[in-house]
């Protein structure tokens, strides 16, 4: 598979450099996006993804920038991956400044009434469970010297309930909500900032663990939207968007802000 390496970040954040971050569902998307973005700002990174070919490609892409890496094969609902993976990347470094909460699913699409509940349970543990398994386990490394925790949730559970048969999927983004403001309140005490980026439309490749069922025409309603459903640019996001917002909220430069959550979507959540 060839994938094009993101353009170099458009921010220059020189206080990042040689800090560590851990970036999860790194392995294609927003992930592969901050990685290679926080890469161009001198972090060492280590990829928490399942190991796939698509990782490997993201690996040789920031060897080829000269970046410090190293991998780890990880279901982020499997606590003892997630433990391993993260107090391996602080033993390679001493150190953890950066926890990038990002891999999670679509899952299945279902109306309620239909949603099987073992495809309920999958995407919650994916999400919701493994977010908080990253930032367990990432805090015994960060408590020292502080820093910053970015969640990766959605404008779906938050500002958007149309997207129909997508309950699951919601209730898992509003749960990493609140979440990441009791933790932004419980580790301020250490200096650890909490915040949660909430996307929209993004040009990824989720599609690909999204499973619409064919239940879901008869609870569709119809929605009309303006051209293009994303005001400011007409057009899905880009990947090198949001990994420009991770890298700002990585940096001194957000040194204020914690329990936030920021929309990234081009205004298409205020339709």
């Amino acid at each position: 598979m060839t994938l094009l390496t993101a353009p170099k970040s458009r921010i220059l954040l020189p206080e990042l450099k040689d800090k560590v971050a851990v970036v999860t569902g790194a392995a294609s998307g927003i992930g592969r996006a901050a990685a290679i973005g926080l890469a161009q700002q001198g972090m060492k990174l280590c990829l928490v993804d399942l190991k796939d070919e698509r990782r490997d490609q993201v690996e040789k892409e920031l060897h080829e920038l000269k970046a410090q890496v190293m991998t780890a094969d990880v279901d982020v609902a499997d606590a003892n991956r997630v433990k391993e993976a993260i107090d391996a990347a602080a033993r390679q470094w001493g150190r953890i400044d950066m926890l990038f909460a990002n891999a999670g699913i679509n899952g299945v699409l279902s109306p309620i009434e239909d949603m099987k509940p073992e495809d309920w349970d999958q995407t919650l543990a994916i999400n919701l469970k493994g977010t908080f398994l990253c930032v367990k386990y990432a805090i015994p490394h960060m408590k020292q010297q502080g820093g910053s925790i970015v969640i990766t949730s959605s404008i779906n559970g938050s500002r958007v309930f149309s997207n129909f048969g997508m309950s699951a999927y919601s209730t898992s983004k509003a749960g990493q909500v609140a979440f990441a403001k009791m933790a932004a309140l419980e580790l301020a005490q250490y200096k650890i900032r909490v915040n949660v980026i909430c996307p929209g439309s993004i040009q990824t490749n989720i599609g690909e663990n999204t499973h619409p069922t064919p239940e879901l025409s008869k609870i569709k309603i119809p929605v009309t939207y303006p051209e293009g459903s994303q005001p400011l640019e007409h057009a899905p996001g880009q990947p090198e968007q949001v990994a420009d917002l991770v890298a700002f909220l990585a940096s001194s430069a957000s040194s204020h802000i914690t329990g936030t959550e920021l929309f990234i979507d081009g205004a298409e959540s205020l339709i």
